[in-house]
């Protein structure tokens, strides 16, 4: 039989590593803050505006900056130490806050200088996220990344549930965002701290001259290999067409005929079952057959995402939206790691680059896309046949991507 002390012991091998537990208290503070910050944003642009629209535009300003600049992010990620550059977005969000905080306490009553802040955190975002997904690779040994990645997405869960709950209290505690923005500056300051503590395992990479060959390097590997292109490209199309978390404030209002309480629990329900999958993983990684599990995964997004449009019954679209989530985190983890052991690490960050791009497109487009059919066929329909879409692309991945089907093992991936 299998010792449970050991057992547990495996499940956390990454937090043997102090450098893992820093990167990880660092990323856990600053996510956090960000989600607190995220919050009272909303809440204070509507506060002046009264208009949905300008909501909608909050999300448009954090993600065209990683659009327009994705190339230079992921080349300078590639190109610069990653921990200095690391520091150097915490310091950037740091200073995103306190802006956010002067506005707050000046009594500024206008969109606009949030907004410009809001572009600003976003430039900072679009260099942060390839440097932070290229980093675990040079903290970790390899034979312990799928662990890493496991609870690199949990710490990532726990910010993203954690963060607006203390957000909308700090702001109803302190009637005002100055809190809340004050809170999150404190937090950068943390993250800022403890990353400073952490050392790189890896050696230091050569300086590729910026030119347009370089600048493009991460296109042409993902393009090179099918594996990578068929995750990344997997992901994209399922969550584009069957994300129904953008219709969830129709649903509990007029499908389950449940108030605003309702609606958080249906917001809750999704990071729930991510969370729980990503420390089962972190605890059962996969033995075998990684690709095909991550596409019976995503099949199986498709299907409770299914369940979940014809559900009546909030309980049971809470447990089709937990599954949901697990679904998805079992194809974050596979895709995360496979991206990452197949990839050099000379080419992690412009690659990850790519990557965010694809993953932010399926985020932001699948909204769009949702309210968009929900507006010709109904908010139903739209969820019923958006996974019923997903099942649909899964088959055809499973037929058009070989290389995945075939995977076995992550460490089989190694260069």
């Amino acid at each position: 039989m299998d010792d449970p002390g050991n057992s547990s012991r495996a499940g956390r091998i990454a937090f043997t590593y102090p450098d893992f537990s820093r990167y990880q208290l660092a990323r856990f503070c600053i996510i956090a803050g960000l989600e607190m910050q995220s919050v009272a944003v909303g809440w204070q642009i509507y506060e002046i505006t009264r208009r949905p629209l300008d909501l909608g535009l909050v999300g448009l300003a954090q993600f065209a900056p990683g659009i327009l600049l994705f190339l230079v992010t992921g080349h300078a990620a590639d190109s610069f130490d990653r921990r200095k550059l690391l520091v150097a977005c915490y310091v950037g969000f740091g200073i995103c806050s306190s802006l956010l905080l002067f506005i707050a306490l000046k009594d500024i009553r206008a969109v606009f200088p949030i907004y410009t802040v809001i572009i600003l955190g976003g430039v900072v975002r679009a260099f942060n996220n390839p440097v932070s997904r290229s980093m675990v690779p040079q903290i970790i040994p390899e034979e312990h990344l799928e662990n890493a990645i496991a609870w690199n997405s949990s710490v990532n869960q726990a910010g993203t549930i954690l963060g607006p709950s203390l957000g909308g209290l700090i702001y109803a505690v302190a009637k005002g965002p100055a809190a809340v923005y004050t809170c999150s500056m404190l937090a950068a300051a943390g993250a800022i701290f403890l990353m400073g503590q952490v050392k790189l395992r890896a050696k230091a990479r050569r300086r590729e001259p910026i030119s347009v060959k370089s600048v493009l390097a991460g296109l042409r590997y993902i393009g090179e290999k099918k594996i990578i292109l068929g995750s990344i490209s997997l992901d994209l199309f399922a969550v584009l067409l069957g994300g129904a978390v953008a219709l969830l404030p129709v649903f509990a209002r007029e499908v389950l005929r449940t108030g605003p309480w309702g609606l958080g629990l249906l917001r809750a329900s999704p990071a729930i079952g991510a969370c729980s999958m990503a420390l089962l993983l972190a605890h059962r990684p996969f033995r075998s057959r990684a690709g095909l599990t991550m596409l019976w995964c995503v099949a199986g997004f498709g299907a409770f995402t299914v369940l979940f449009g014809i559900s009546r019954s909030l309980l049971l679209s809470m447990v089709a939206l937990m599954l949901v989530g697990s679904m998805d985190m079992v194809s974050v983890v596979v895709r995360s790691t496979l991206v990452q052991i197949a990839t050099p690490d000379e080419m992690r960050g412009r690659v990850s680059a790519v990557e965010m791009i694809f993953i932010g497109a399926s985020n932001e487009i699948g909204q769009f896309e949702s309210g968009l059919t929900a507006q010709w066929f109904g908010a139903v329909p739209a969820v019923i046949l958006g996974g019923i879409g997903t099942l649909i692309v899964t088959g055809l991945w499973a037929w058009n991507f070989p290389e995945l089907r075939r995977v076995e093992t992550m460490t089989s991936l190694k260069k």
